[in-house]
């Protein structure tokens, strides 16, 4: 259900993005990314989400900022010493060493072995919201869809949240299919899936 819980407002202030750094999704820092998922989803996620989120490498990004001039500002706070550490392939969402968002993705395989890009989960922290980093995690895993090829990336949305909806489609998604009763937990229990065709799948759809 999180995959609808981006950076659905317009963006307020160029400089988030700019300030705003990626780093994948591996074991060593897999715990940030729990902390997030419980501070902005209502849901647990199981050990399978993360296996699959750390499975596919590039995919999947957290992202870092500076810390707000917010009198709250230290809840949101998730620390980690490794982020300090020099490591040559970091691309989390840090704005200055804070961890404020996270793109969570799973590689599946088509019929004909072709590979798609399923995301589970893609959110930001509310004080950083607006300031496009969900925007930039999301167009960091479409940019790598176009250079290794992958013609297709979708996910699912609750069928009321009409902000994540036009969020999505503002990068080119569109509904392809309505699930009905695909929540267990919470009203609407339906579901849209949005789905993005890339490169040739584009043209033939």
């Amino acid at each position: 259900m999180g995959a609808g819980e981006g950076d659905a407002s317009a963006t307020k202030e160029k400089g988030g993005v700019d300030r705003t750094s990626l780093d994948g999704v591996r074991d060593n820092n897999v715990m940030q990314l729990k902390k997030l998922n419980t501070v902005l989803f209502p849901v647990r996620y199981n050990d399978k989400y993360y296996k699959d989120t750390i499975a596919s490498k590039d995919f999947s990004k957290l992202g870092a900022a500076p810390p707000p001039f917010h009198p709250l500002a230290h809840l949101f706070y998730l620390y980690d010493a490794s982020y300090h550490a020099p490591h040559p392939t970091r691309r989390n969402a840090y704005y200055s060493d804070i961890c404020v968002g996270a793109i969570a993705c799973r590689l599946e395989k088509k019929e004909g072995g072709a590979v798609c890009v399923y995301i589970m989960t893609l959110g930001v922290l509310a004080p950083y919201r607006g300031l496009g980093i969900g925007s930039k995690l999301l167009n960091c895993v479409l940019d790598l869809c176009e250079k290794q090829d992958v013609p297709e990336i979708y996910l699912h949305v609750q069928t009321n949240n009409d902000d994540a909806i036009s969020f999505y489609k503002k990068f080119g998604f569109e509904i392809t299919k309505t699930i009905e009763k695909y929540y267990k937990n919470i009203m609407p229990p339906d579901c849209y899936v949005l789905t993005k065709f890339i490169g040739q799948a584009a043209t033939k759809k």
